[in-house]
C-alpha cells in the first residue's frame, strides 16, 4: 500500500514538473515572441546639395566615405535608408558597412557588419529614388555613435545629402572598407546619401519628429559635440525611465522656409517624406517660420505672410492628426537686433506666436520665445545665449532650449 501511494506521489510530481516545464517554455516563447515594431532612431532631412557643399576631392565616385551619426534609442536589429531623391542620375553603392565609432574616423572593428540590399552586397539607387537595407542583427545601445562606411561606384553630378551635419565625415580614395582608421582622409562637415536608421524594438517605443530650420539643424552648436537643442532634449529623454524609449528625429534644414523660398524643399513640400514617412512617430514638434518672416519685404505683405504660416501650420496639424500624431507648436524666438529685424516683421511674428499659443489647434505649446527672450530688452534674445547674431542660439542657448522642454508632454 505504501509503495502504491509513493508511486502515485512520484508520478503526480512528475506530471506537475512536466506541466510546469511546459508552462515555462510557453512563457519563455511568449517573451521571445513579444510584439516588435520598427521605430526610426535617427534621421536627417535630404536636400539637393549646393555647389559649395559638394564632396571635396577626391569626390565620391570609386572612393570610400565614412560618416558618423548619433542615434537616440537602441535595439538589436537595425536597417538603414539611403537617399538619391534629389539626384539627376543613378548612384551605385558597391558595399556598405556599419560599426560603432571608436574615436574620430576610427571604428570598433569587432562591431563592423556589412549591409545587404535584397540579399545583395551592392545596390544602385535610381535618380529620384532611395534604398532600404535588409535588417541585420546589431547591438545598438541608446545614444551610440554609429559609423556608416560606403564604397561608391558611379555617382551623380547632382548629390543628395544634408549639408548641416555639424559632424565630420571622411573620404579616402579607392576601396577602403577594411580600414579601421581613415588616417589621412579628406574631411568634410557634411552628410551624403544617408537618410535614416530604424531599430526593431518594443511597441511601447516611439519617435518624436521635429520639423525646423537652422536653429533645429544646429546652427551655433559645436561640430562633433552632438549638442544641438534636439540632442540635449534626446539625452534628457534617454536618461528618464518614463521616456527612455522615445527617439528624437531632427528634420531641420538650415535656411528652410515653411511656405516658399529658402534652402531645400519647403516644410510643406517635404512634410510627407520627412515626417509622415518616418516609422513610429507619435509626436511632432513644429518649430519653423522665422525665415518666412525674415523674407517679408514690406509692411503690406506682413499680414499675408502671417496668414500663410498659420494656414500651413493648420495643414500640417491636420495631416499629422489623421495619422494619430500629436502636434506641439514651438513659438518663434526673438530676433530684434538681428539682420531680420524690422517693425513689420516683428508684428508678423507676434501674430503667429499669438496663434500658436492661443488658437487651440496645437496639442501643446513649447514656448521657446519665452525661454530665450531677454527680460530687459523686449523681442531680443538673451545676451549670452546667441551666436553673435541675435538670431541663432550659441551652445549655451541650445542647452537652455533643450532643457526647457517639459518631458511630461511625452509620457
Amino acid at each position: 500500500m505504501r509503495k502504491t501511494i509513493l508511486f502515485f506521489i512520484i508520478t503526480l510530481l512528475g506530471v506537475v514538473s512536466v506541466e510546469s516545464s511546459a508552462k515555462a517554455k510557453v512563457t519563455a516563447r511568449k517573451k521571445v515572441e513579444a510584439p516588435k515594431a520598427w521605430v526610426t532612431t535617427w534621421s536627417t532631412a535630404p536636400q539637393l546639395v549646393e555647389p559649395n557643399n559638394m564632396p571635396p576631392a577626391p569626390g565620391l565616385t570609386n572612393n570610400t566615405l565614412r560618416q558618423i551619426v548619433r542615434v537616440s534609442i537602441g535595439g538589436d536589429v537595425i536597417r538603414l535608408r539611403f537617399s538619391n531623391v534629389f539626384s539627376a542620375s543613378p548612384v551605385a553603392l558597391k558595399s556598405v558597412s556599419v560599426a560603432l565609432q571608436a574615436e574620430g574616423s576610427a571604428i570598433n572593428a569587432a562591431t563592423q557588419k556589412m549591409l545587404t540590399f535584397n540579399k545583395s552586397n551592392e545596390v544602385t539607387m535610381a535618380a529620384n529614388a532611395d534604398a532600404m537595407s535588409d535588417p541585420i542583427d546589431f547591438k545598438l545601445a541608446p545614444g551610440s555613435k554609429l559609423a556608416i562606411t560606403i564604397n561608391f561606384a558611379e555617382t551623380s553630378a547632382s548629390v543628395t545629402g544634408h549639408p548641416g551635419s555639424r559632424t565630420t565625415s571622411f573620404i579616402l580614395p579607392g576601396n577602403q572598407m577594411a580600414s579601421v582608421d581613415f588616417a589621412g582622409a579628406t574631411k568634410t562637415d557634411h552628410w551624403y546619401v544617408i537618410n535614416a536608421i530604424d531599430v526593431q524594438t518594443s511597441t511601447k517605443a516611439a519617435a518624436i519628429a521635429i520639423i525646423g530650420n537652422s536653429i533645429t539643424d544646429g546652427r551655433g552648436s559645436g561640430t562633433n559635440k552632438q549638442n544641438r537643442w534636439a540632442d540635449v532634449f534626446s539625452d534628457r529623454l534617454l536618461n528618464n525611465p518614463q521616456t527612455n524609449q522615445f527617439s528624437v528625429l531632427n528634420l531641420g534644414i538650415g535656411g528652410n522656409c515653411v511656405v516658399r523660398g529658402g534652402l531645400g524643399p519647403t516644410a510643406l513640400k517635404r512634410f510627407d517624406r520627412d515626417i509622415l514617412a518616418q516609422n513610429g512617430v507619435r509626436w511632432l514638434i513644429v518649430f519653423e517660420g522665422i525665415n518666412d518672416i525674415g523674407g517679408i519685404r514690406s509692411k503690406e505683405i506682413a499680414p499675408q505672410t502671417a496668414k500663410e504660416l498659420i494656414d500651413a501650420y493648420t495643414q500640417m496639424i491636420d495631416k499629422a492628426h489623421a495619422k494619430g500624431i500629436k502636434v506641439y507648436g514651438a513659438t518663434i524666438m526673438p530676433f530684434a537686433k538681428s539682420f531680420y529685424d524690422a517693425d513689420y516683421r516683428q508684428t508678423a511674428r507676434d501674430t503667429v506666436n499669438a496663434w500658436i499659443r492661443t488658437s487651440g489647434h496645437f496639442d501643446a505649446v513649447i514656448d521657446f520665445d519665452k525661454t530665450m527672450e531677454n527680460p530687459n530688452a523686449a523681442k531680443t534674445i538673451l545676451p549670452d545665449m546667441h551666436d553673435n547674431d541675435f538670431l541663432h542660439p550659441n551652445q549655451a542657448g541650445h542647452k537652455k532650449m533643450g532643457e526647457s522642454i517639459d518631458l511630461n508632454l511625452f509620457k
